[in-house]
């Protein structure tokens, strides 16, 4: 199963917190590939915020209930939902759909860019937030996410997290909701910075070795669902990477 069991670094245990079942939660890094170096897309947290105040970060969030009610205009694919539903806690085909979901809606929700398209019937209308999605006539699209890891916050940590890390192509983003970067927002600025660049040095440790799993993905060619997506994970006082499914 692992993978040489890597040790990550700085990722130790923590105690001064009682043990807190990990929530799911999404993240989405989108790239834009039109240059000769790739590029991803950044938000600055605002300084007030309770958790990592100032850092960069890609937008993401908890999954939430409304995710897997909310009509797509295209299935997640199949090789997209084989990889969701490897590795232990076990994520059941449904929450998988919500997992992908969730990271369309919290990358629209915080940075104001959604990945959608028109439905081929009337699409339903849709609030709360969604509803950027209905105005612009369109339903969240997740067939264009590829899943590049999975990491489970420590054991002691006031928040944990069962993330999945996903990626899209900018060229997926299909409408631009005005007025949700400013300052008083969560984000307070968005970049498009190079992979390798100095707006990345300050990401937290997690997502640096995130990132450095989809430059290795970058690095070999187009993005394929039939890559080895890694498993960030707590035992033995550190966190491991392991391979999912092997």
């Amino acid at each position: 199963m692992s993978e040489a069991a890597g040790v990550v670094k700085e990722e130790k245990e923590a105690d001064h917190h009682p043990y807190r079942r990990p929530v799911d939660a999404a993240t989405l890094i989108l790239i834009d590939r039109t240059g000769p170096i790739p590029k991803v897309l950044v938000g600055k947290r605002h300084d007030k915020v309770v958790f990592m105040p100032g850092k960069f970060v890609f937008p993401g969030g908890r999954v939430d209930a409304s995710d897997n009610r909310v009509p797509v205009a295209a299935p997640i694919p199949k090789e997209l939902e084989a990889n969701l539903l490897k590795g232990s806690p076990k994520t059941p085909p449904s929450r998988a759909r919500s997992l992908a979901v969730a990271a369309i809606r919290e990358a629209c929700e915080e940075t104001g860019l959604c990945l959608g398209a028109k439905s081929d019937g009337a699409a339903p209308k849709l609030d709360g937030v969604w509803k950027p999605f209905s105005d612009a006539g369109l339903l969240p699209d997740p067939s264009s996410l590829f899943l590049i890891a999975r990491a489970i916050t420590p054991p002691g940590r006031v928040r944990r997290f069962d993330t999945r890390f996903f990626t899209a192509d900018a060229s997926a983003i299909t409408h631009h909701v005005q007025g949700v970067i400013h300052a008083d927002a969560e984000l307070v600025e968005l970049v498009w910075v190079e992979i390798g660049s100095k707006p990345l040095a300050d990401l937290h440790n997690m997502t640096k070795n995130v990132l450095g799993e989809l430059e290795k993905r970058l690095a070999t060619g187009p993005l394929s669902h039939d890559a080895a997506v890694p498993f960030f994970h707590f035992y033995g006082g550190r966190m491991h990477k392991d391979v999912l499914g092997a």
